[in-house]
């Protein structure tokens, strides 16, 4: 008899929250804490969505991507989850660039790139400072015509090499492009300018069971293995979910899954205007990614001077698309040293990441396939031979994730890393104008990709929802639970 992971659910919630990334634990954690009955429901079986974490034989313990966000994380955590989680926020240490155009370790933050960009490039201090106070400057609400590589030319015409160093980074971190809107790369660039690059201690298993505690303090039913396979919408909105075959009632849902997958997939587009459902099909997936874990052996680890974060490229000039590119040139080595994990058996770890398009892993024979993930470790472990000599002698572990990889698991279209691009914003924050009670608060746009960005979008999103269901009336079924 297989295991009825619903057990013991009410028969409805004032909200079901669909999927567990970080935009969905944080809004379904402050819906509870403002009195609401909450179920959270998540398809695979741990929480955290594209930011969690695997285990493999010889204590090996993989965060699934890699991460670094900026200083407004340790607010945002000790606000809205704990000051435990808030404390465990550290900064890295090194961020470090190697391509044909220069070789430079930075702290990341303005202080540091001014240094280099007037020292190093040779860029007089008063355009570097216009141009951080115009990136500062920035809001959503701004013109949305101008481009970030419009933006690079206003203020570095003809420098490539200062695009690369201030775009390559934001590239790798939310798969922004030069001719995104120029809001999309200032808000995100300047809020790590601020104090630099931070990470989580203790990887993202500590995080991810750190925040189900939290969780379940709060009260929210927390239920894996649950698939939802329908948002139910009547003539006043939101009327239930259809989870593992079983019907549960709700005033209001909010979805952490893929943005297109939510309106087409889980609700159905004739449930919307049709100037919307326009607009939906418009929106842009983001790119994928594929990832190389590696493991060094038992007491091996790498100088702490190789960097936390290493920006690596062979490529001669800096292209959005070179990124995406099957043969890869350009990577992003993070190194997880002991002390990532001061809980654990003091593994050192490097994992490598490419941005990807899912079109060049699909439909491949299962030979193919195997033969491509075995290629991508040979020519990632020749590449890391340069920082970490006789590497493919000390690695003991290595294994690749690709864009089929991450929609297996996710299950977001094209296994896209960072959801929609920018217009996949507007479009979420106008569900609840189209079907009463239902929110999006998964990865869209660039502003809210990324961790910080998606926790802040799970705190937007429970606002709104909130805000919602105080004006609803006493006698509502479920609101009156």
């Amino acid at each position: 008899m297989p295991k009825d992971f619903l057990k013991g659910t009410a028969d409805s919630y004032d909200v079901v929250v669909i999927g567990s990334g970080l935009g969905g634990l944080t809004s379904a954690n402050i819906l509870a804490r403002n009195g609401l009955s909450v179920l959270l429901l998540e398809q695979h079986y741990k929480l955290g969505g594209l930011a969690t974490w695997f285990k493999r034989p010889g204590g090996h313990i993989f965060d699934i991507s890699l991460h670094g966000f900026p200083y407004g994380m340790v607010k945002s955590c000790r606000r809205y989850w704990s000051k435990e989680i808030a404390d465990s926020i550290v900064q890295l240490e090194g961020v470090r660039f190697d391509n044909p155009m220069f070789s430079l370790t930075t702290s990341f933050d303005r202080n540091d790139f001014t240094r280099l960009l007037t020292t190093d490039f040779g860029i007089a201090q008063e355009n570097v400072d216009r141009f951080f106070d115009s990136a500062r400057s920035m809001n959503f609400y701004d013109d949305q015509t101008k481009t970030t590589r419009e933006l690079f030319e206003e203020f570095f015409p003809g420098r490539e090499d200062v695009i690369r160093l201030l775009m390559e980074p934001i590239t790798y971190a939310n798969g922004s492009t030069l001719e995104d809107p120029a809001l999309t790369y200032g808000i995100v660039f300047s809020n790590f300018m601020s104090k630099g690059v931070f990470v989580f201690q203790g990887g993202t298993d500590k995080l991810v069971k750190s925040m189900e505690k939290e969780l379940v303090a709060s009260g929210v039913d927390v239920r894996i293995n649950c698939d939802v396979e329908k948002i139910n919408v009547g003539t006043r909105g939101v009327e239930s979910v259809v989870v593992n075959g079983k019907t549960i009632k709700t005033s209001a849902v909010v979805s952490n899954a893929n943005l297109r997958a939510t309106i087409f997939d889980l609700v159905g587009e004739d449930k919307f205007d049709r100037s919307f459902v326009d607009e939906a099909k418009e929106v842009r997936l983001n790119n994928s990614s594929t990832q190389v874990y590696m493991a060094l052996g038992n007491d091996d680890t790498v100088p702490r001077e190789t960097g936390d974060l290493l920006f690596s490229s062979t490529a001669e000039r800096f292209q959005t698309d070179l990124l995406l590119d099957r043969n890869v040139t350009s990577r992003t080595f993070s190194f997880y040293y002991p002390d990532t994990r001061p809980e654990g058996k003091g593994r050192t770890l490097i994992v490598s990441s490419t941005n990807a398009n899912y079109s060049d892993w699909v439909g491949m024979s299962k030979e193919e396939y195997d033969a491509s993930k075995q290629d991508l470790v040979e020519t990632t472990l020749d590449a890391l031979e340069k920082y970490v000599p006789n590497s493919r002698e000390r690695v003991v572990h290595a294994e690749v994730a690709t864009p089929v990889t991450f929609k297996h698991y996710t299950k977001h279209i094209s296994g896209a890393s960072f959801g929609t691009k920018f217009e996949g914003l507007m479009v979420s924050r106008a569900l609840p104008d189209q079907v009463r009670g239902l929110y999006h608060a998964g990865s869209c746009g660039i502003i809210m990709s990324g961790w910080l960005g998606t926790i802040n979008y799970g705190v937007i999103v429970a606002n709104d929802v909130i805000n919602q269901l105080s004006k609803m009336p006493a006698t509502s079924p479920v609101a009156s639970n």
